[in-house]
């Protein structure tokens, strides 16, 4: 214990019982594994100076001996029999309001209850103090320490009384209403969505104090909706306006100075290919013929950091966003618009400032020579995806040629990638046609073609060669500090479980070394495709693949099979890209390394941001996805097992991808029971099974927009269907 907790003791002359002074003592131990301590030490720890506590500190001693919890080493002297202490961790919170502490410190995840949570929250950093471990149990313990809140404002809905009101949370994971008191209100009324702010959490109070920050609107409003879905997920919606007014001051004008600072490729043939509905042009690419035969290809990159500069408002504001969030009716970009899509957009038959790697290529797509830096362009046509993708499939349109001769070398390089053991993952995007109210009218899918594949390829090839540029280095030396976009090797216990599921129907992988995998789970998606196990399988694998993120340490690309990979090609949207562009200009010039720690926090930040903006995403599809099945209650529709937990299974839907859950307690033929090893349930008495991947025929039961969830019931549950209207 502290010098000051001692003081606190001492001062408060606090009156102990049996069982928070074994709380206490338990702590002292667990905070010194290895020492000893007799009840006198005990007792001076905890400043108890009177004799009737001191004796009940030696009970408390003899207690926890009793549980197995401390041993008495020799008469009097007693240790814990923990030998890991206490661990810090973070809280991964379960919906059921219990906690798995993921930590660094220790091997396996700490298991805590939802009664020794001690107020702890999903995401914050706490201090665990770990119980005695049983054999074959998972480690347990329980928080004593809260280090770090990971958030302390709550979306959810206003529920008032008439002398005060609560936020009922809208998350799964925060688990306590927050009192508010009406002076507290700013103006919400019953019902409203609003964010709600912890202002304190009285010690005997089960629930915390809160003030209303931001007023939402009503449920069910588009606008409202999605600014919730950014709010749970602390992500802003508009910026500041001294963000703003700062963004309006910055000029597009270009100097002949600037001009001549730069390549000029303003009368190259150049061009961009983005989504339809794009403003922010991040990339273009020219193309021309050498003189000696082969290709110049230029992939040029809007110049942000000329535009965006270092400790300006606007940069703090792009770091602090690190990304563009894409929710399914808007784009919540991480520079104002005017640079977004204006200052810094390559529209066509403007002067833009770009950042280029160009490339000499011969026509068997082999890189002869790069060169990366500082260039002015001037786009000569604005292609959407669908517009470049008819000049591939016809041979006719706007530079036919150059498209053509593009696509030729994409392919290529596409089919060497591949051949050096890059995973072929082609998985479709959900999109939605929304109404003027936001309104979800039709769902359908997006699946990449040649015109996207065309521009993924050589994005690919400039951020792989910029990353190269910087990390590759003479044997002896070592490497500048650098962003890269790095890719772990899969999960060997996941890897390992995937691969005995899918044995189960006839097919394997080769975990013998990494390009053994890749090439092998290749082979796999190859043979699965059209089969009715394809998309269980591209799941499963998908799964026990490790998340890409940002790091200093370079350790590759797994996914995409380099050595050296990093983000350059969007810097209007990543703040990665910004890094990267601001340190091949300072390496370019000449400048010693960067700080690695300080670039590596940086990295840490932009992944949580990126996962973020994720989650946010997923969110925003799943609330569209249920809004639209709100037109669908009671219809039949054939699906797939998608997920198997203890409380049912899920099921995604062939004609729209909406997912939903048939929960256990609806099988009413049979005691099921969960298979977590087979991803399946098995009834008990007639062994039926539900299982990944199976087809099912469900009925929409109940659309729930406020929990973004769906139940489905079995189409034979026709009675079942019946109790849920």
């Amino acid at each position: 214990m502290s010098k000051k907790n001692k003081k606190e003791h001492r001062k408060g002359s606090p009156k102990y019982n049996r069982q928070n002074l074994a709380k206490l003592i338990d702590g002292i131990f667990a905070q010194n594994p290895t020492k000893t301590f007799n009840y006198k030490q005990i007792s001076s720890e905890l400043g108890i100076k009177d004799m009737g506590t001191k004796q009940l500190v030696v009970g408390v001693l003899s207690d926890l001996v009793d549980l197995d919890l401390l041993s008495e080493v020799s008469t009097g002297k007693y240790k814990s029999k923990s030998k890991t202490g206490h661990i810090t961790g973070k809280v991964d919170m379960t919906a059921r309001g219990a906690a798995f502490i993921v930590s660094e410190e220790i091997e396996e995840d700490v298991f805590v209850s939802q009664a020794n949570l001690n107020r702890a929250l999903h995401g914050d950093i706490v201090k665990v103090s770990l119980y005695a471990r049983k054999k074959s149990k998972q480690p347990e313990g329980e928080v004593i320490e809260i280090v770090k809140r990971k958030k302390t404002s709550f979306v959810g809905i206003i529920d008032l009384s008439k002398n005060y009101a609560f936020l009922v949370s809208s998350g799964k994971q925060m688990p306590y209403d927050i009192f508010i008191p009406l002076a507290k209100l700013n103006g919400a009324q019953n019902g409203d969505k609003a964010i709600v702010q912890i202002i304190e959490w009285p010690k005997k109070s089960k629930n915390p104090v809160g003030q209303v920050t931001t007023v939402l609107g009503k449920p069910g409003d588009n606008n409202t909706e999605m600014h919730a879905i950014l709010a749970e997920f602390d992500l802003p919606h508009i910026f500041p306006e001294n963000v703003n007014e700062a963004a309006e001051h910055i000029s597009d004008e270009i100097s002949a100075e600037e001009i001549g600072r730069r390549q000029d490729f303003r009368n190259v043939t150049t061009f961009t290919i983005d989504p339809h509905d794009a403003k922010d042009f991040d990339d273009a690419l020219s193309i021309r013929t050498l003189e000696n035969g082969n290709w110049e290809i230029g992939v040029h990159i809007a110049d942000v950091t000329h535009y965006v500069r270092k400790g300006s408002i606007i940069e703090q504001e792009a770091f602090d966003r690190a990304t563009s969030v894409y929710l399914v009716d808007r784009v919540v970009p991480m520079l104002p618009e005017r640079l977004s899509n204006g200052v810094c957009s390559l529209r066509p038959n403007e002067e833009k400032l770009t950042f280029s790697a160009v490339f000499e290529m011969n026509d068997k797509a082999e890189v002869i020579s790069t060169w990366i830096g500082k260039t002015i362009i001037n786009s000569n046509r604005r292609f959407t995806y669908e517009e470049a993708q008819e000049i591939i499939e016809t041979g006719q349109g706007d530079f036919q040629e150059e498209v053509l001769e593009l696509d030729k070398l994409a392919k290529i390089l596409r089919k060497k990638r591949f051949k050096k053991g890059a995973i072929d993952f082609e998985r479709f995007e959900v999109k939605f046609e929304i109404d003027e109210d936001g309104k979800p009218t039709r769902v359908y899918f997006k699946e990449s073609k040649d015109s996207n594949k065309l521009i993924e390829e050589f994005m690919l090839l400039a951020n792989r060669r910029v990353a190269e540029t910087i990390g590759r280095v003479a044997k002896g030396k070592t490497a500048k500090t650098f962003v890269y976009r790095t890719h772990d090797q899969p999960n060997p216990e996941k890897l390992n479980s995937f691969n005995q599921f899918i044995q189960k129907f006839g097919y394997g992988l080769k975990t013998s070394s990494a390009s053994a995998i890749s090439t092998s789970l290749n082979t796999l998606l190859h043979d699965v495709k059209g089969e009715s196990i394809q998309n269980l399988v591209e799941t499963l694998a998908i799964r026990s693949m490790a998340k890409a993120e940002y790091s200093t340490v370079n350790i590759g690309h797994y996914g995409l099979h380099f050595d050296y990979y990093s983000h350059f090609t969007s810097p209007i949207r990543r703040y990665p890209d910004m890094m990267v562009h601001r340190l091949l200009e300072k390496y370019f010039s000449g400048a010693k390394s960067v700080n690695k720690d300080k670039y590596e926090e940086y990295c840490q930040h932009c992944s949580e941001m990126e996962q973020r903006a994720a989650q946010a995403e997923r969110a925003s599809i799943k609330y569209k996805q249920v809004e639209f099945m709100q037109e669908h209650l009671g219809q039949e529709f054939i699906g797939t097992i998608s997920g198997v937990t203890e409380w049912g299974f899920y099921v995604e839907l062939d004609e729209n991808k909406c997912e939903g859950m048939v929960s256990i307690r609806e099988l009413e033929d049979d005691f099921y029971e969960f298979d977590e090893d087979n991803y399946c349930i098995v009834g008990r008495n007639h062994r039926k099974i539900y299982q990944l991947g199976d087809k099912v025929n469900i009925l929409v039961a109940k659309a729930n927009l406020i929990a973004k969830q769906l139940d489905f019931v079995l189409a034979d549950s026709e009675k079942k269907y019946n109790s849920f209207l």
